[in-house]
């Protein structure tokens, strides 16, 4: 029997009521002649309330005993819908991480899977078995400890079964019906998409969307797996719902752009007067690094008698441990600067579109709607099919819309 894998986020799971119509839909499935991986995640809020609890009760907490709590909301999840199929008469178990094993690094609480056993499903699936409902977000490290994958886990967790069992699709159940051209919260008249790019969804992913984890994207990219994403709360399933997620060559008709994404908590950090010489930017960006900053854009201006100015973004909440990193190699010697300005009002507008790649005049187009409005550009970046400023934070939505209507995104046309 084919095999599909279906995941269930937070929100799909939230209590017994949404509980019970993802068994419905698992139930769907497997009437279809499938054969169902469920990934299910801990219900709404469970993992912060658990994570919570963790720092309350010790600030500088064991990160093994970390994963081992909040990894716990997992597995309530699965149990229970596994108890709601077998009520309906399907044959089900749940799966916690271990016992499958997702197997995975010893990096707790950011763990990567290094492998899926197979063996175990396999045979419950041949003795009569419909649906193994298993806890996402957590796996078994080499020491045989629990380990956790970061948020949005379960993602990763769902893609990675689906390629270990050589599943027709993963399906990724959420509270919104699929990817759109912009964020609906912002512009009125955003667009569901029928078909995205992988290289679009990564990129789309890193620069803001909330929808999939990035890594999710990645491995599915790597392996050729499609993902569909769909809402757990409209009706049943069909074959044009939601957003397929694939292969660049399965799009048939490929518009410039294909979708506008924001972030809203960026930091720009400018190094005034550093020394242009070589070994500047390794001493920079390596005590960023050591320091667990995670750095984005980075412009470095014309020198001048020796001296130049370092632009970067990273997140906000990792400005203040920016700063304390960069004081440091300036203290020791290793980088001489004459002032470090940082700017925590910012936020990121990009264009993302891998029709951009043979279509030009993408940024002469996005660069005057912004001009049209007043928004005054700080920073830009690009790649081969996105193109990223900063701009003031409080501009953002107002760029976002206005990019919006000049690429024409309401209609696709």
């Amino acid at each position: 029997m084919p095999c599909l894998v279906m995941k269930f986020g937070g929100t799909s799971v939230a209590d017994l009521d949404r509980m019970e119509r993802v068994a419905q839909r698992i139930g769907g499935a497997v009437a279809d002649g499938h054969e169902v991986i469920a990934i299910v995640s801990a219900r709404a809020g469970k993992t912060d309330e658990l994570a919570d609890l963790v720092v309350r009760t010790s600030p500088f907490y064991d990160a093994r005993e970390y994963d081992a709590v909040t990894s716990a909301g997992e597995n309530v999840t699965s149990g229970l819908v596994a108890l709601m199929l077998q009520k309906k008469g399907i044959p089900a178990r749940s799966w916690l991480g271990w016992q499958v094993p997702v197997e995975t690094t010893d990096a707790h609480s950011a763990a990567r899977i290094s492998g899926i056993g197979t063996s175990n499903i396999r045979s419950r699936f041949n003795s009569g078995m419909k649906a193994a409902v298993v806890a996402g977000f957590q796996g078994v490290s080499p020491e045989n400890r629990v380990t956790t994958l970061g948020r949005g886990g379960s993602d990763t967790t769902a893609v990675a079964f689906a390629i270990a069992f050589e599943a027709v699709r993963c399906d990724i159940y959420t509270d919104v019906d699929g990817i759109y051209t912009a964020d609906p919260r912002i512009v009125g008249g955003a667009r569901r998409l029928e078909r995205i790019s992988y290289e679009e969804m990564l990129e789309l992913a890193s620069l803001g969307a909330k929808v999939l984890q990035t890594r999710s994207v990645e491995l599915a990219m790597q392996h050729r797996m499609p993902i569909r994403v769909l809402s757990s709360f409209g009706n049943e399933a069909g074959p044009t719902s939601g957003t397929i997620v694939c292969d660049e060559g399965e799009i048939m008709e490929r518009n410039v752009v294909n979708g506008i994404a924001c972030s809203r908590d960026e930091a720009k950090l400018t190094i005034v007067s550093v020394a242009d010489r070589p070994g500047i930017a390794a001493a920079v960006f390596g005590s960023l690094a050591e320091a667990g900053v995670n750095v984005d854009m980075i412009v470095q201006n014309i020198s001048e008698e020796g001296r130049t100015d370092i632009t970067f973004s990273c997140p906000t909440d990792q400005a203040d441990f920016a700063e304390k990193a960069l004081a440091g190699v300036k203290e020791s010697g290793d980088v001489n600067y004459r002032a470090l300005v940082t700017d925590r009002d910012v936020a990121k507008v990009s264009v993302v579109g891998i029709g951009m790649r043979s279509y030009a005049g993408v940024a002469g187009r996005m660069f005057a709607a912004l001009a049209a409005e007043g928004v005054n550009i700080k920073v830009i970046a690009t790649s081969e099919i996105k193109i990223s400023v900063l701009v003031d934070r409080k501009y953002m939505e107002l760029a976002v819309r206005s990019l919006h209507d000049a690429f024409d995104l309401e209609t696709g046309t």
